[in-house]
């Protein structure tokens, strides 16, 4: 099933990988939670936490997602039955929420990035973030703002301890 979420929230749930950098380079305008199309020696690689969603992103192809460059190590007990580690991987969502991506995606220069990979109810799903590329002076402000708000944090911690 697909819906928008802010953050795979159950008490079952095994993440099995994040994109830490996808917060930092982009804008996160809507996040969305989408099943996988695996191979048995992929989620068997994934139950290990074999996986790397680096350099990933989403594409929209005849009215399918996509999710390309995923790495999903080889399965070490695998034979020649084992998948292609970053081969193109099909993401399951409604068509109505497809075709909204689709008029989002053509409207502005707007990408699809995974920020999650994990497993909800013995299901790989992902989370991925309709987004915006942030600019340099973007980067930098969002630092600037986080740096301020740590030592504001840092501060306050030290008059409540009587420091100060």
């Amino acid at each position: 099933m697909s819906k928008k979420t802010t953050k795979p929230d159950k008490a079952n749930n095994q993440v099995v990988a994040t994109n830490r950098k996808a917060r930092h380079n982009y804008s996160i305008l809507d996040v969305y939670e989408a099943g996988v199309v695996l191979v048995g020696t992929e989620v068997k690689s994934l139950r290990e936490g074999q996986a790397s969603l680096v350099d990933a992103f989403a594409t929209i192809d005849d009215g399918e997602i996509w999710l390309r460059n995923l790495h999903i190590a080889e399965y070490h007990h695998g034979t020649w039955t084992n998948h292609a580690p970053r081969r193109n991987r099909k993401l399951l969502l409604h068509r109505r929420e497809i075709d909204n991506l689709v008029g989002k995606i053509r409207d502005g220069n707007l990408t699809l990035v995974p920020l999650s990979l994990y497993f909800t109810d013995g299901k790989v799903k992902v989370e991925l973030a309709l987004a915006r590329g942030k600019e340099a002076h973007d980067k930098r402000q969002d630092l600037a703002k986080r740096d301020a708000q740590r030592e504001i944090t840092r501060e306050l911690g030290r008059r409540n301890k009587g420091m100060r």
